[in-house]
Protein backbone atom coordinates (compact mmCIF):
# COMPACT_ATOMS: atom_id res chain seq x y z
CA UNK A 1 0.00 0.00 0.00
CA UNK A 2 1.20 3.45 -0.71
CA UNK A 3 2.97 5.72 1.80
CA UNK A 4 0.93 8.99 2.57
CA UNK A 5 1.86 11.95 -0.07
CA UNK A 6 3.12 9.13 -2.36
CA UNK A 7 1.38 7.96 -5.66
CA UNK A 8 2.28 6.31 -8.69
CA UNK A 9 4.34 8.41 -10.89
CA UNK A 10 2.77 8.41 -14.15
CA UNK A 11 2.76 10.34 -17.67
CA UNK A 12 -0.38 11.44 -17.31
CA UNK A 13 -0.31 12.38 -13.67
CA UNK A 14 3.55 14.22 -14.44
CA UNK A 15 1.42 16.34 -17.10
CA UNK A 16 -1.23 17.28 -14.88
CA UNK A 17 1.23 18.26 -11.92
CA UNK A 18 1.17 22.66 -11.70
CA UNK A 19 3.52 24.88 -10.83
CA UNK A 20 2.74 26.55 -7.27
CA UNK A 21 4.43 29.51 -5.21
CA UNK A 22 7.09 27.02 -3.90
CA UNK A 23 8.65 24.11 -5.53
CA UNK A 24 7.15 20.82 -4.53
CA UNK A 25 7.97 17.39 -4.90
CA UNK A 26 6.25 14.28 -6.01
CA UNK A 27 7.44 10.38 -4.47
CA UNK A 28 7.08 7.51 -6.20
CA UNK A 29 4.81 4.26 -4.83
CA UNK A 30 6.15 1.63 -6.40
CA UNK A 31 9.98 2.58 -5.80
CA UNK A 32 11.05 4.23 -2.30
CA UNK A 33 13.08 6.85 -2.94
CA UNK A 34 12.37 7.75 -6.34
CA UNK A 35 10.58 11.01 -6.72
CA UNK A 36 10.06 14.46 -9.23
CA UNK A 37 10.59 17.89 -8.38
CA UNK A 38 7.87 20.47 -9.61
CA UNK A 39 9.65 23.79 -10.08
CA UNK A 40 7.73 26.97 -9.73
CA UNK A 41 8.24 28.22 -13.49
CA UNK A 42 7.06 24.34 -14.50
CA UNK A 43 10.34 22.48 -14.61
CA UNK A 44 9.85 19.30 -13.95
CA UNK A 45 13.01 17.07 -12.53
CA UNK A 46 13.45 13.46 -11.80
CA UNK A 47 15.68 12.54 -8.82
CA UNK A 48 16.56 10.19 -6.08
CA UNK A 49 17.11 10.31 -2.35
CA UNK A 50 19.02 8.06 0.07
CA UNK A 51 21.16 7.35 2.91
CA UNK A 52 24.64 6.73 2.08
CA UNK A 53 26.84 4.05 3.70
CA UNK A 54 24.15 1.36 3.24
CA UNK A 55 21.32 3.24 5.00
CA UNK A 56 20.64 4.04 8.70
CA UNK A 57 19.33 7.07 10.75
CA UNK A 58 22.55 8.07 11.08
CA UNK A 59 24.00 7.78 7.41
CA UNK A 60 23.92 11.03 5.59
CA UNK A 61 21.30 11.79 3.38
CA UNK A 62 22.07 12.00 -0.63
CA UNK A 63 20.26 13.59 -3.15
CA UNK A 64 21.16 12.68 -6.61
CA UNK A 65 19.41 14.26 -9.94
CA UNK A 66 18.58 11.84 -12.78
CA UNK A 67 17.72 14.67 -15.25
CA UNK A 68 14.85 16.53 -16.79
CA UNK A 69 11.12 15.25 -17.93
CA UNK A 70 10.45 15.34 -21.30
CA UNK A 71 11.12 13.87 -24.54
CA UNK A 72 14.44 12.87 -23.97
CA UNK A 73 13.56 11.42 -20.52
CA UNK A 74 10.76 9.34 -20.31
CA UNK A 75 8.83 8.12 -16.40
CA UNK A 76 10.17 4.70 -17.20
CA UNK A 77 13.71 5.20 -18.58
CA UNK A 78 13.81 7.56 -15.23
CA UNK A 79 12.53 4.96 -13.25
CA UNK A 80 15.16 2.38 -14.45
CA UNK A 81 17.88 5.19 -13.51
CA UNK A 82 16.67 5.45 -10.44
CA UNK A 83 16.46 1.44 -9.65
CA UNK A 84 20.23 1.30 -10.81
CA UNK A 85 21.40 4.40 -8.20
CA UNK A 86 19.01 3.00 -5.10
CA UNK A 87 20.70 -0.59 -6.11
CA UNK A 88 24.45 0.66 -5.45
CA UNK A 89 23.53 2.42 -2.05
CA UNK A 90 21.70 -0.63 -0.85
CA UNK A 91 25.32 -2.37 -0.98
CA UNK A 92 26.85 0.35 0.39
CA UNK A 93 27.68 2.66 -2.80
CA UNK A 94 27.24 5.81 -2.91
CA UNK A 95 26.36 7.42 -6.40
CA UNK A 96 25.78 11.40 -5.32
CA UNK A 97 29.51 10.99 -4.12
CA UNK A 98 31.38 9.31 -7.19
CA UNK A 99 29.44 11.55 -9.28
CA UNK A 100 30.71 14.98 -7.50
CA UNK A 101 34.21 13.27 -7.74
CA UNK A 102 34.26 12.71 -11.09
CA UNK A 103 32.74 16.23 -11.84
CA UNK A 104 35.24 17.86 -9.46
CA UNK A 105 38.06 16.91 -12.37
CA UNK A 106 36.15 18.06 -15.02
CA UNK A 107 37.49 21.12 -17.60
CA UNK A 108 36.05 24.26 -17.72
CA UNK A 109 35.23 23.51 -21.28
CA UNK A 110 33.76 20.44 -20.55
CA UNK A 111 31.53 22.19 -17.74
CA UNK A 112 30.32 24.89 -20.18
CA UNK A 113 29.43 21.90 -22.16
CA UNK A 114 27.01 20.35 -19.83
CA UNK A 115 25.62 24.02 -19.04
CA UNK A 116 24.80 24.21 -23.01
CA UNK A 117 22.58 20.98 -22.14
CA UNK A 118 21.45 21.08 -18.82
CA UNK A 119 21.85 24.38 -17.04
CA UNK A 120 20.74 27.29 -19.90
CA UNK A 121 17.51 28.06 -17.60
CA UNK A 122 16.52 31.24 -15.92
CA UNK A 123 17.92 31.37 -12.52
CA UNK A 124 15.76 33.28 -10.45
CA UNK A 125 12.73 36.09 -10.42
CA UNK A 126 9.09 35.19 -12.16
CA UNK A 127 10.06 33.19 -15.00
CA UNK A 128 12.82 31.24 -12.38
CA UNK A 129 13.01 27.42 -14.24
CA UNK A 130 11.96 28.62 -17.59
CA UNK A 131 14.46 28.52 -20.65
CA UNK A 132 16.24 30.89 -22.23
CA UNK A 133 15.02 32.52 -24.73
CA UNK A 134 16.69 30.97 -28.04
CA UNK A 135 18.67 34.57 -28.59
CA UNK A 136 19.65 34.71 -24.84
CA UNK A 137 21.09 31.49 -24.63
CA UNK A 138 22.77 32.32 -28.43
CA UNK A 139 24.62 35.29 -27.07
CA UNK A 140 25.77 33.72 -23.73
CA UNK A 141 27.18 30.50 -24.82
CA UNK A 142 29.25 32.45 -27.83
CA UNK A 143 30.56 34.75 -24.93
CA UNK A 144 31.25 31.77 -22.83
CA UNK A 145 32.83 30.05 -25.85
CA UNK A 146 34.42 33.13 -27.06
CA UNK A 147 36.15 34.21 -23.87
CA UNK A 148 35.99 31.45 -21.27
CA UNK A 149 37.16 29.11 -23.11
CA UNK A 150 40.30 30.05 -24.90
CA UNK A 151 41.32 31.31 -21.44
CA UNK A 152 40.59 28.67 -18.37
CA UNK A 153 39.06 25.80 -20.46
CA UNK A 154 41.99 23.47 -20.04
CA UNK A 155 42.10 23.83 -16.25
CA UNK A 156 40.23 21.73 -13.85
CA UNK A 157 36.92 23.53 -12.19
CA UNK A 158 38.13 22.69 -8.85
CA UNK A 159 41.67 24.70 -9.64
CA UNK A 160 39.35 28.20 -10.23
CA UNK A 161 39.50 30.30 -7.84
CA UNK A 162 38.99 34.20 -6.79
CA UNK A 163 42.74 34.88 -8.10
CA UNK A 164 42.00 33.28 -11.43
CA UNK A 165 38.66 34.95 -12.30
CA UNK A 166 40.12 38.43 -11.73
CA UNK A 167 43.20 37.56 -14.34
CA UNK A 168 40.04 36.27 -16.78
CA UNK A 169 38.44 39.07 -15.91
CA UNK A 170 41.26 41.53 -16.96
CA UNK A 171 42.67 39.59 -19.67
CA UNK A 172 39.32 39.80 -21.42
CA UNK A 173 39.26 43.44 -20.86
CA UNK A 174 42.79 44.02 -21.62
CA UNK A 175 41.14 42.42 -25.66
CA UNK A 176 43.26 39.21 -25.19
CA UNK A 177 40.07 37.15 -26.89
CA UNK A 178 39.12 39.78 -29.29
CA UNK A 179 39.63 38.17 -32.89
CA UNK A 180 38.20 39.48 -35.89
CA UNK A 181 38.61 36.10 -38.70
CA UNK A 182 36.59 34.87 -41.58
CA UNK A 183 35.03 31.88 -41.50
CA UNK A 184 33.08 31.36 -45.02
CA UNK A 185 31.87 32.81 -48.08
CA UNK A 186 29.70 35.74 -46.13
CA UNK A 187 30.41 34.64 -42.78
CA UNK A 188 33.05 36.19 -39.91
CA UNK A 189 33.49 35.79 -36.22
CA UNK A 190 33.79 39.10 -34.51
CA UNK A 191 35.15 38.87 -31.08
CA UNK A 192 35.23 42.56 -29.29
CA UNK A 193 37.00 42.47 -25.79
CA UNK A 194 36.97 45.81 -23.44
CA UNK A 195 35.27 46.52 -19.80
CA UNK A 196 31.52 46.01 -21.48
CA UNK A 197 32.87 42.67 -22.89
CA UNK A 198 34.06 41.35 -19.18
CA UNK A 199 31.73 42.57 -17.28
CA UNK A 200 29.26 40.80 -19.47
CA UNK A 201 30.97 37.49 -19.68
CA UNK A 202 31.85 37.67 -16.31
CA UNK A 203 28.00 37.42 -15.27
CA UNK A 204 27.59 34.53 -17.46
CA UNK A 205 30.35 32.69 -16.21
CA UNK A 206 28.87 33.83 -12.48
CA UNK A 207 26.15 32.12 -13.81
CA UNK A 208 27.79 28.90 -14.83
CA UNK A 209 29.59 28.28 -11.78
CA UNK A 210 26.07 28.95 -10.01
CA UNK A 211 24.86 25.81 -11.80
CA UNK A 212 28.03 24.33 -10.63
CA UNK A 213 27.32 24.60 -7.16
CA UNK A 214 23.89 23.54 -7.27
CA UNK A 215 24.96 19.96 -9.24
CA UNK A 216 27.77 19.62 -6.44
CA UNK A 217 30.72 20.02 -9.11
CA UNK A 218 32.08 23.42 -6.69
CA UNK A 219 31.54 23.75 -2.73
CA UNK A 220 32.14 27.83 -2.80
CA UNK A 221 31.60 30.24 -5.81
CA UNK A 222 34.75 32.11 -6.76
CA UNK A 223 33.09 34.83 -8.23
CA UNK A 224 31.68 36.07 -5.19
CA UNK A 225 35.01 36.82 -3.90
CA UNK A 226 36.54 38.14 -7.12
CA UNK A 227 37.59 41.80 -6.75
CA UNK A 228 36.09 43.54 -10.36
CA UNK A 229 33.87 45.94 -11.38
CA UNK A 230 30.56 43.35 -11.53
CA UNK A 231 28.16 45.94 -12.77
CA UNK A 232 27.94 48.18 -16.34
CA UNK A 233 28.08 51.84 -16.19
CA UNK A 234 24.53 53.38 -15.98
CA UNK A 235 23.41 54.01 -19.66
CA UNK A 236 22.75 57.87 -20.07
CA UNK A 237 22.72 57.71 -23.78
CA UNK A 238 19.74 59.13 -25.45
CA UNK A 239 18.66 61.27 -28.34
CA UNK A 240 17.85 64.75 -27.91
CA UNK A 241 14.99 66.28 -30.29
CA UNK A 242 17.71 67.56 -32.85
CA UNK A 243 18.84 64.24 -32.77
CA UNK A 244 15.70 63.03 -33.37
CA UNK A 245 14.82 65.22 -36.44
CA UNK A 246 18.45 64.11 -37.88
CA UNK A 247 17.02 60.38 -37.55
CA UNK A 248 13.96 61.00 -39.03
CA UNK A 249 15.25 63.22 -42.02
CA UNK A 250 17.26 60.13 -42.73
CA UNK A 251 14.83 57.31 -42.97
CA UNK A 252 12.91 60.09 -45.19
CA UNK A 253 16.23 60.07 -47.40
CA UNK A 254 16.64 56.61 -47.37
CA UNK A 255 13.22 55.33 -48.22
CA UNK A 256 13.30 58.45 -51.22
CA UNK A 257 16.30 56.28 -52.42
CA UNK A 258 15.26 53.05 -52.37
CA UNK A 259 16.06 51.48 -49.25
CA UNK A 260 13.67 48.48 -47.81
CA UNK A 261 10.72 49.98 -46.49
CA UNK A 262 10.26 47.50 -43.66
CA UNK A 263 14.00 48.12 -42.54
CA UNK A 264 13.10 51.84 -42.39
CA UNK A 265 9.64 50.93 -40.40
CA UNK A 266 11.04 48.78 -37.76
CA UNK A 267 13.37 51.71 -36.97
CA UNK A 268 10.60 54.50 -36.68
CA UNK A 269 8.60 51.79 -34.67
CA UNK A 270 11.77 51.25 -32.12
CA UNK A 271 11.66 55.17 -32.01
CA UNK A 272 7.88 55.90 -31.17
CA UNK A 273 7.49 52.97 -29.30
CA UNK A 274 10.41 52.65 -27.18
CA UNK A 275 10.45 48.61 -27.43
CA UNK A 276 13.24 46.53 -27.81
CA UNK A 277 14.31 45.47 -30.62
CA UNK A 278 13.07 41.89 -31.16
CA UNK A 279 9.98 43.07 -29.99
CA UNK A 280 9.06 45.19 -32.70
CA UNK A 281 11.24 42.68 -35.56
CA UNK A 282 9.21 39.42 -34.14
CA UNK A 283 6.03 41.77 -34.36
CA UNK A 284 2.69 39.52 -35.02
CA UNK A 285 -0.58 41.13 -36.20
CA UNK A 286 -2.52 39.45 -33.64
CA UNK A 287 -0.60 41.21 -30.89
CA UNK A 288 -2.06 44.30 -32.07
CA UNK A 289 -4.61 45.59 -30.93
CA UNK A 290 -5.84 48.98 -32.63
CA UNK A 291 -9.33 49.07 -30.77
CA UNK A 292 -7.65 49.67 -27.50
CA UNK A 293 -4.27 51.11 -28.37
CA UNK A 294 -2.46 47.84 -26.65
CA UNK A 295 0.31 45.67 -27.89
CA UNK A 296 -0.33 42.23 -26.14
CA UNK A 297 3.44 40.75 -26.62
CA UNK A 298 3.14 37.37 -26.18
CA UNK A 299 6.85 36.56 -25.45
CA UNK A 300 9.10 39.19 -24.57
CA UNK A 301 12.52 39.29 -22.53
CA UNK A 302 9.99 39.71 -18.96
CA UNK A 303 7.31 36.98 -20.75
CA UNK A 304 3.98 38.26 -21.55
CA UNK A 305 4.10 42.02 -21.71
CA UNK A 306 0.75 44.75 -22.45
CA UNK A 307 2.33 47.87 -24.36
CA UNK A 308 0.51 51.13 -24.88
CA UNK A 309 0.38 51.82 -28.47
CA UNK A 310 0.41 55.48 -29.24
CA UNK A 311 -1.17 57.22 -32.12
CA UNK A 312 1.65 57.42 -34.32
CA UNK A 313 2.33 54.18 -34.28
CA UNK A 314 -0.85 53.12 -34.80
CA UNK A 315 -0.78 54.97 -38.15
CA UNK A 316 2.33 53.65 -39.28
CA UNK A 317 1.01 50.40 -38.38
CA UNK A 318 -2.23 51.02 -40.41
CA UNK A 319 -0.10 51.98 -43.40
CA UNK A 320 1.56 48.71 -43.81
CA UNK A 321 -0.32 45.92 -46.33
CA UNK A 322 -0.73 42.59 -44.41
CA UNK A 323 1.21 39.42 -46.62
CA UNK A 324 -0.31 36.72 -46.77
CA UNK A 325 0.00 33.55 -45.25
CA UNK A 326 2.25 34.84 -42.06
CA UNK A 327 1.57 35.91 -38.92
CA UNK A 328 3.93 38.82 -38.73
CA UNK A 329 3.98 42.18 -39.54
CA UNK A 330 7.21 42.30 -40.78
CA UNK A 331 7.80 38.89 -42.66
CA UNK A 332 11.05 37.76 -44.39
CA UNK A 333 11.29 38.52 -48.06
CA UNK A 334 12.01 35.07 -48.06
CA UNK A 335 11.28 32.00 -46.17
CA UNK A 336 8.61 31.98 -43.29
CA UNK A 337 10.10 33.98 -40.61
CA UNK A 338 10.16 37.50 -39.65
CA UNK A 339 12.44 39.96 -41.48
CA UNK A 340 16.16 39.99 -40.45
CA UNK A 341 18.09 43.12 -42.48
CA UNK A 342 17.86 45.55 -39.84
CA UNK A 343 21.68 45.86 -39.39
CA UNK A 344 22.63 46.89 -42.87
CA UNK A 345 19.55 49.52 -43.25
CA UNK A 346 20.84 50.88 -39.64
CA UNK A 347 24.61 51.47 -40.30
CA UNK A 348 23.23 53.61 -43.20
CA UNK A 349 20.46 55.63 -41.08
CA UNK A 350 23.03 56.60 -38.18
CA UNK A 351 25.70 57.74 -40.74
CA UNK A 352 23.41 59.83 -42.42
CA UNK A 353 21.72 61.34 -39.80
CA UNK A 354 25.82 61.37 -37.96
CA UNK A 355 24.89 59.65 -35.10
CA UNK A 356 28.12 57.57 -34.05
CA UNK A 357 27.81 54.76 -31.67
CA UNK A 358 23.39 55.29 -31.70
CA UNK A 359 22.17 51.20 -31.11
CA UNK A 360 18.26 50.25 -31.33
CA UNK A 361 18.67 50.05 -27.97
CA UNK A 362 19.33 53.98 -27.46
CA UNK A 363 16.03 54.71 -29.27
CA UNK A 364 14.52 52.94 -25.94
CA UNK A 365 16.63 55.04 -23.87
CA UNK A 366 15.07 57.88 -25.70
CA UNK A 367 11.84 57.17 -24.99
CA UNK A 368 12.59 56.86 -21.44
CA UNK A 369 14.35 59.92 -21.02
CA UNK A 370 11.41 62.17 -22.95
CA UNK A 371 8.48 60.61 -20.51
CA UNK A 372 10.81 61.53 -17.46
CA UNK A 373 11.59 64.80 -18.46
CA UNK A 374 7.75 65.56 -19.92
CA UNK A 375 6.85 65.00 -16.38
CA UNK A 376 5.35 61.14 -16.43
CA UNK A 377 5.16 59.55 -13.40
CA UNK A 378 7.69 56.37 -12.97
CA UNK A 379 5.26 53.88 -13.11
CA UNK A 380 3.18 55.06 -16.44
CA UNK A 381 6.98 55.17 -17.85
CA UNK A 382 7.61 51.73 -16.89
CA UNK A 383 4.38 50.79 -18.76
CA UNK A 384 5.64 52.20 -21.81
CA UNK A 385 8.99 50.44 -21.70
CA UNK A 386 7.32 47.31 -20.46
CA UNK A 387 9.63 47.12 -17.21
CA UNK A 388 8.31 43.51 -15.83
CA UNK A 389 7.97 45.17 -11.82
CA UNK A 390 6.17 47.66 -12.60
CA UNK A 391 3.96 46.49 -14.71
CA UNK A 392 3.57 43.37 -12.28
CA UNK A 393 2.68 46.02 -9.63
CA UNK A 394 0.22 48.11 -11.88
CA UNK A 395 -1.50 44.96 -12.07
CA UNK A 396 -2.11 43.87 -8.59
CA UNK A 397 -3.55 47.71 -7.72
CA UNK A 398 -5.93 47.22 -10.54
CA UNK A 399 -4.33 50.56 -12.31
CA UNK A 400 -6.62 51.15 -15.38
CA UNK A 401 -4.02 51.29 -18.70
CA UNK A 402 -5.98 53.94 -20.28
CA UNK A 403 -3.49 56.55 -18.22
CA UNK A 404 -0.38 54.51 -19.52
CA UNK A 405 -1.95 54.93 -23.23
CA UNK A 406 -2.12 58.82 -22.75
CA UNK A 407 1.34 59.34 -21.52
CA UNK A 408 2.53 57.26 -24.45
CA UNK A 409 0.59 59.47 -27.06
CA UNK A 410 1.89 62.36 -25.23
CA UNK A 411 5.35 61.25 -25.39
CA UNK A 412 5.19 60.38 -28.75
CA UNK A 413 3.47 63.00 -30.05
CA UNK A 414 6.99 65.00 -29.26
CA UNK A 415 9.38 62.27 -31.23
CA UNK A 416 6.59 61.90 -34.03
CA UNK A 417 6.91 65.82 -34.41
CA UNK A 418 10.58 65.52 -34.50
CA UNK A 419 11.11 62.14 -37.04
CA UNK A 420 8.28 64.67 -39.21
CA UNK A 421 11.25 67.47 -39.24
CA UNK A 422 9.19 69.78 -36.86
CA UNK A 423 11.46 72.24 -35.34
CA UNK A 424 10.28 72.21 -31.59
CA UNK A 425 11.84 73.82 -28.77
CA UNK A 426 12.14 71.18 -25.99
CA UNK A 427 9.73 71.42 -22.93
CA UNK A 428 12.30 71.35 -20.89
CA UNK A 429 12.73 74.98 -22.13
CA UNK A 430 9.16 75.80 -20.89
CA UNK A 431 10.46 78.50 -18.50
CA UNK A 432 11.38 80.88 -21.34
CA UNK A 433 7.70 80.73 -23.01
CA UNK A 434 5.46 82.85 -21.35
CA UNK A 435 4.02 82.89 -18.14
CA UNK A 436 7.23 80.39 -17.48
CA UNK A 437 5.36 77.37 -16.89
CA UNK A 438 3.35 78.78 -14.25
CA UNK A 439 -0.25 78.10 -13.11
CA UNK A 440 -2.38 80.17 -14.64
CA UNK A 441 -3.88 82.80 -12.42
CA UNK A 442 -7.62 82.69 -11.49
CA UNK A 443 -8.66 79.72 -12.51
CA UNK A 444 -7.92 80.75 -16.74
CA UNK A 445 -7.91 76.99 -17.71
CA UNK A 446 -7.50 73.82 -16.46
CA UNK A 447 -3.88 73.10 -15.48
CA UNK A 448 -4.06 69.87 -18.34
CA UNK A 449 -5.48 72.56 -20.70
CA UNK A 450 -2.79 75.24 -19.57
CA UNK A 451 -0.22 72.90 -19.72
CA UNK A 452 -1.22 72.15 -23.54
CA UNK A 453 -1.09 75.86 -24.62
CA UNK A 454 2.44 76.11 -23.25
CA UNK A 455 3.53 73.25 -25.35
CA UNK A 456 1.92 75.00 -27.93
CA UNK A 457 3.49 78.03 -27.54
CA UNK A 458 7.02 76.64 -27.28
CA UNK A 459 6.24 75.14 -30.79
CA UNK A 460 8.30 77.51 -33.56
CA UNK A 461 5.69 79.79 -35.02
CA UNK A 462 7.22 79.01 -38.29
CA UNK A 463 6.54 75.70 -38.65
CA UNK A 464 3.38 73.63 -38.88
CA UNK A 465 3.30 73.28 -35.30
CA UNK A 466 2.66 70.75 -32.87
CA UNK A 467 2.08 66.55 -34.22
CA UNK A 468 -1.07 65.36 -32.17
CA UNK A 469 -4.46 63.08 -32.49
CA UNK A 470 -7.45 64.51 -34.32
CA UNK A 471 -9.25 63.82 -31.41
CA UNK A 472 -6.81 65.32 -28.71
CA UNK A 473 -9.77 65.46 -26.13
CA UNK A 474 -7.39 68.64 -24.46
CA UNK A 475 -6.44 70.37 -28.13
CA UNK A 476 -10.19 69.56 -29.01
CA UNK A 477 -10.80 72.17 -25.45
CA UNK A 478 -8.93 74.58 -26.37
CA UNK A 479 -9.95 75.08 -29.80
CA UNK A 480 -13.16 75.60 -28.59
CA UNK A 481 -11.82 78.53 -26.87
CA UNK A 482 -10.33 79.67 -29.69
CA UNK A 483 -6.67 79.32 -28.27
CA UNK A 484 -5.70 76.57 -31.05
CA UNK A 485 -6.51 75.68 -34.02
CA UNK A 486 -5.89 72.09 -36.51
CA UNK A 487 -3.70 73.34 -38.99
CA UNK A 488 -3.53 70.46 -41.21
CA UNK A 489 -5.02 66.98 -40.82
CA UNK A 490 -2.66 63.77 -41.22
CA UNK A 491 -3.73 60.52 -42.38
CA UNK A 492 -6.69 58.96 -40.50
CA UNK A 493 -5.87 59.93 -36.72
CA UNK A 494 -3.05 62.44 -36.65
CA UNK A 495 -3.09 66.63 -37.31
CA UNK A 496 -0.59 69.55 -37.22
CA UNK A 497 -2.18 71.78 -34.10
CA UNK A 498 -0.71 75.54 -33.48
CA UNK A 499 -1.63 78.62 -30.99
CA UNK A 500 -3.56 81.15 -31.95
CA UNK A 501 -3.73 84.76 -31.70
CA UNK A 502 -6.09 84.40 -28.94
CA UNK A 503 -4.29 81.72 -27.26
CA UNK A 504 -0.91 83.70 -27.04
CA UNK A 505 -2.99 86.72 -25.67
CA UNK A 506 -4.24 84.98 -22.90
CA UNK A 507 -0.05 83.69 -22.27
CA UNK A 508 0.72 87.84 -22.05
CA UNK A 509 -2.45 88.58 -19.59
CA UNK A 510 -1.25 85.93 -17.36
CA UNK A 511 2.24 87.26 -17.23
CA UNK A 512 0.62 90.80 -16.48
CA UNK A 513 -1.70 89.54 -13.91
CA UNK A 514 1.29 87.82 -12.44
CA UNK A 515 3.69 90.88 -12.32
CA UNK A 516 1.03 92.94 -11.01
CA UNK A 517 0.89 90.18 -7.93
Amino acid sequence: MADAGTIQLTKRVIDAAEPREKHYDLWDSELAGFGIRIGVGGSKTFFIRYRAEGGGRKAPRRHVTIGRYGAALTVDQARRKAKSLLAQAMVGGDPAKERNDKRREMRVDELIDLYDKEGCYIQRGKRQGEPMKSLTKKYTMARLRHHVVPLLGRKRVSEIGAPEIERFFRDVENGKTAKNEKTGPRTRIIVKGGNGAARKVFRDFSAVLSFAMRFGVIESHPCEKAVVKKTDNARTRFLSMEELRRFGAACDALEAEGANPKALNIARLWALTGCRRQEIVELKWSEVDFDNGLMTLADTKTGQSIRPLPIAAMVLLRSIERAEGTEYVFPADTGESFFQGTKTIWQKIVKRADLPGVTPHTLRHTVGAIATSNGEALALTGAILGHSNLRSTMIYAHVDWDPSVKAANRVSDRISSALAGEDEQSSTRRSDSPSGGKAPPGGLLPPEEWDMLLDLADADPNTRGRLSSKDNGVLLRLSRHGFAEKVQDLADELAWWRITALGRMALRQADTRSEAA
